[in-house]
């Protein structure tokens, strides 16, 4: 990144998973009914704004498109479009968070600059304010905005916000593969109403059952174009995990770990094997506090 003025405000953009995702049916619209439980964990990109001349973005992953498509100078557009905001600012990301692993990046980093502007700008505008305005741009942008798990429905959009952030270990492996989520979801089988809801599995459900109510219905044709995938998933049982699942469509998998020791060698492990890996304590929260530091 080229150097800027001083720092004026930081935050950080953190990643999701999803805890489970039942396609229910396809939509007239081409669109897809959905349920899936959103959480955080602690994977995440670093965001300064600084005062400058002109709007710029500028990212640290030179293969991620910093142009006029990219979610966060979308949102950026979006805001001047409903309200007064000075937008001549530097936006330097440094991304950490894998691009195209199913943990949305790209949704949360949009809400990131959607909060961020509206702190530099003094706007008085509240979270489920930015998630009306954000609309178009992502179905779980609410979720990173709001900064708080829940479970989604109808097409992903509709967020209940309730505490269903695992009180265990999840660690994450990104396989350095890309899935394209329009395929993924054209080419699954909708299951109409399930036997157990994800919903009810959600927080009714103790975790050691999960294995065996929880699913993505994404997976079969994911895996079944990218075995490595699934290889990964039952690797995670063979390491210990309670739970584990694809997040979303993927390419990303997590183990659900009860047992601190379990999961911190089935992290070393799946480092020495050269995965991109992450851990996430129990009951993580993420910091969505903006910082001036100058």
């Amino acid at each position: 990144m080229s150097e800027t003025q001083d720092i004026t405000w930081i935050s950080r953009s953190y990643a999701k998973i999803n805890l489970g995702l039942q396609v229910l049916r396809r939509l007239p619209n081409g669109y897809h009914e959905i349920a899936t439980g959103f959480c955080f964990i602690n994977w995440s990109d670093r965001f300064e704004l600084n005062k400058a001349s002109e709007y710029r973005l500028e990212l640290s992953d030179d293969l991620i498109p910093a142009d006029h498509n990219n979610l966060i100078t979308r949102a950026v557009r979006i805001l001047k479009r409903y309200v007064t905001i000075d937008d001549a600012w530097s936006v330097n990301v440094d991304k950490l968070i894998p691009f195209g692993a199913g943990l949305g990046g790209g949704s949360s980093n949009a809400a990131t600059i959607l909060r961020m502007m509206s702190k530099a700008n003094n706007l008085d505008i509240t979270p489920g304010d930015l998630s009306q305005l954000a609309a178009g741009l992502g179905a779980d942008i609410p979720v990173f905005l709001h900064g708080k798990p829940g479970i989604g429905s109808g097409i992903g959009s509709d967020i209940t916000f309730c505490d269903i952030q695992p009180d265990a270990w999840i660690v994450t492996v990104f396989p350095d593969i890309h899935v394209s989520t329009a395929e993924a979801y054209d080419n699954c089988i909708p299951v109409g109403d399930p036997d157990f809801p994800l919903e009810r599995i959600l927080l009714q459900v103790p975790l050691e059952e999960w294995r065996y109510l929880m699913t993505n219905d994404l997976d079969p044709w994911v895996i079944h174009q990218h075995p490595r995938i699934g290889d990964i998933r039952d690797q995670f049982y063979e390491l210990g995990a309670t739970y584990a699942a694809m997040s979303g469509s993927g390419s990303s998998v997590f183990g659900i770990f009860e047992q601190e020791f379990v999961a911190v060698e089935a992290y070393n492990q799946l480092i020495d094997w050269n995965l991109h890996t992450n851990i996430t304590p129990p009951s993580f929260v993420p910091d969505n506090g903006i910082y001036r530091n100058s």
